[in-house]
Order: C-alpha cells, then sequence, then structure tokens
C-alpha cells in the first residue's frame, strides 16, 4: 500500500468565539436572564449552522456570569453571524474574546 494514502487528515485549527455577561446577582442570574441567554443561543445555533461556519457549543453559568462558547474555523466569520444576537443582549458589561491559532492573535470586543 502507498503511505501517502494513509496520511491522517489534518484539520484546519479550532477558533473559537466566547461572550461573557455580567449578570444581576453574584451567582447564576434570574431565571429570566437565564432564559434569555438559552434563547440566543438557540437563534446564533440555528444562524451558525446556515451559514456553515462552526458550531454553538454551550454556556456557563456562575460567579454572576454567563460565558457562551462557539467554535469554527475562522473566528471572525463566526463572530460575524453571532454578533447581532449578541449584542442584543441587554446584558451590561459585556465582552467577546475571538480566539485565533494563538493566544498572542486573540482580541477582545466590548458589547
Amino acid at each position: 500500500m502507498d503511505a501517502l494514502f494513509d496520511l491522517p487528515e489534518v484539520e484546519a485549527p479550532e477558533q473559537a468565539v466566547i461572550a461573557h455577561y455580567r449578570l444581576s446577582d453574584d451567582e447564576y442570574g434570574s431565571p429570566a436572564e437565564r432564559e434569555a441567554i438559552y434563547d440566543a443561543e438557540r437563534l446564533m445555533t440555528t444562524a451558525v449552522e446556515a451559514a456553515g461556519v462552526g458550531e454553538v457549543d454551550g454556556n456557563e453559568f456562575g460567579g454572576g456570569e454567563a460565558v457562551l462558547y462557539a467554535y469554527g474555523a475562522d473566528a471572525e466569520a463566526l463572530f460575524k453571524v453571532m454578533e447581532p444576537t449578541l449584542r442584543s443582549l441587554p446584558f451590561r458589561p459585556a465582552h467577546v474574546v475571538l480566539r485565533r491559532e494563538s493566544r498572542e492573535t486573540d482580541s477582545r470586543v466590548d458589547l
């Protein structure tokens, strides 16, 4: 067998969009705040899948903060699809980290 055909496929480096929102208390926020995050996550999942730019991978609540995670091959393209929904959430302060191949190229966007 020819060794060239046995090489594993090389995947593109995974990039990320990580959105951070301050909630109304020091724990998990109110039920209405959590529901707003869940609704936004569902909207972004649909938009990101339709655009074919990656996947929304979930959320995390705690310490008075909600964090949303999304991954794809291009953080800029992923953020462009997610941005309208991310900006529509009323919680402030808020920011997004665009994580690229290396942490030296990460950038922060205030919402």
